[in-house]
């Protein structure tokens, strides 16, 4: 069953989960013999044998796995109706589309996502205040591209912005945002953190979904990079970039970027100074697995092209010993393929191990989240399992570090869905008649 969730300032019970094998997020062991207590929104006490007091829930969790929630590092989720929809629609509906796909994912299990590009703000503020069911959003607003980058989603149709300027829907519902020189970027990164943006995303390379850059172009001047890191850094945060190949990624990190988004293109020698200097790698899978609805035959093209560098990509990472590797899915303009996100754990196995993979997903790309520093919007540790983090929790059918097949099938397979302390999901007979909302 599904449970409404408490509004923000309600008292939630304290709830004691017991007989479950955990998943702690780091350690590829299950830890048994220990009961957990969640009180206040967090994870109070780990301890072999914890009485409970009168009122409190207690859960059997019946030999299941407990993992932290998942998180999609790599997120759009004001992004899912096809590009007909979304060109010939006004922002009422994308927000309508964009509440759907949020619920979509926390009963996904993922409670947390960082959303890489989209006007996300009031979607995370709904959300936040117990109005929609959603997960947590880590919003960098706009995606940041020049003009004839990956933002500019202008067509034959629009007039040349010398003459007149004439934005495109997403530009004008604040989704993307086309910026050029210094001076026009530290004016769209400084907006983006008005608005709350825990990290900024702008473009370094040209993009599949975009009509006007080629795959192949790189983009932005080193002095444009350099104001974007400079405004973020001034407020405690960073910068990550989409960027596909090693001249994007290298322009990119060498003026302080700190996570590069897909990279499928990127060579060993790239990945290698990636490494050494400590920046994130952010992949995605499953998004390239089809075409995203309403592709032409050029975005198909470069989409096909991006496929097929992933293996390789995949594969040196996994050789030297990448560690800092985040979880993501970009999924755009099918909600359908959205429903299948945690495919995206299947396909990666390909590369790394079940633990590798569900590490990803939890306590790797929780570090990631922690660079927003002092934009962070949920400060607390997620993607753990210990005293003190944030209580995202789910109850999993099966052993996720043996068969990863189990985490692809949510509905059957997740029987407790809890954020921030709050049970969104059910199966549990424990649970049945309890009910957050008071």
């Amino acid at each position: 069953m599904q449970i409404r969730p408490t509004l923000p300032g309600l008292k939630t019970t304290p709830i004691l989960i017991r007989n479950a094998r955990i998943f702690n997020g780091t350690s590829e062991q299950l830890i048994e013999g220990q009961d957990l207590l969640v009180a206040e929104g967090r994870i109070a006490r780990i301890a072999p044998r914890i009485d409970p007091d009168a009122g409190w829930q207690v859960i059997d969790a019946e030999g299941r796995t407990l993992s932290p929630g998942f998180i999609d590092a790599h997120a759009h989720v004001m992004f899912q109706m096809s590009f007909s929809e979304a060109f010939g629609s006004d922002e009422f509906y994308w927000a309508y589309k964009a509440t759907a796909a949020a619920e979509t994912y926390l009963m996904n299990g993922f409670t947390t996502i960082r959303d890489v590009g989209g006007n996300t703000f009031s979607l995370k503020k709904t959300i936040d205040a117990g109005v929609i069911a959603g997960p947590r959003i880590y919003p960098s607003g706009p995606m940041i591209s020049q003009t004839s980058g990956h933002s500019d989603h202008r067509q034959d149709c629009h007039r040349c912005a010398t003459i007149l300027n004439e934005p495109s829907v997403p530009m004008k519902y604040h989704m993307v945002a086309v910026a050029d020189g210094v001076d026009s970027v530290l004016v769209s990164v400084r907006e983006a953190l008005r608005r709350g943006a825990s990290q900024i995303k702008i473009c370094t390379t040209g993009g599949t979904g975009s009509f006007a850059d080629p795959l192949d172009v790189t983009q932005f001047l080193p002095s444009e990079v350099q104001a974007a890191v400079a405004a973020a850094r001034d407020w405690g945060t960073y910068v990550c970039t989409h960027a596909y190949h090693d001249e994007g990624i290298r322009r990119a990190v060498e003026n302080g970027v700190q996570c590069v988004e897909h990279a499928n293109l990127a060579s060993e020698a790239t990945l290698r100074m990636m490494q050494e200097r400590g920046i994130w790698l952010s992949p995605q899978v499953i998004i390239y697995t089809k075409h995203p609805l309403g592709y032409t035959d050029d975005q198909k093209s470069k989409h096909d092209e991006a496929y097929d560098g992933i293996d390789q990509m995949m594969t040196v990472a996994r050789k030297i010993g990448f560690e800092k590797i985040a979880f993501g899915s970009d999924i755009i303009t099918d909600p359908d393929l959205l429903a299948r996100v945690n495919d995206e754990f299947r396909l990666r196995t390909k590369w790394f191990t079940p633990f590798e993979v569900m590490r990803q997903a939890t306590a790797l790309s929780g570090e990631l989240l922690a660079l927003s520093g002092r934009r962070n919007p949920y400060p607390g540790k997620l993607g753990v399992i210990e005293e003190g983090a944030l209580a995202d929790l789910l109850l999993i059918d099966g052993n996720p570090l043996v068969d990863i097949e189990v985490v692809t099938g949510p509905d059957e397979n997740l029987h407790l869905i809890m954020k921030g302390g709050v049970v969104h999901k059910s199966t549990l007979s424990s649970l049945k008649g309890f009910s957050d909302a008071r």
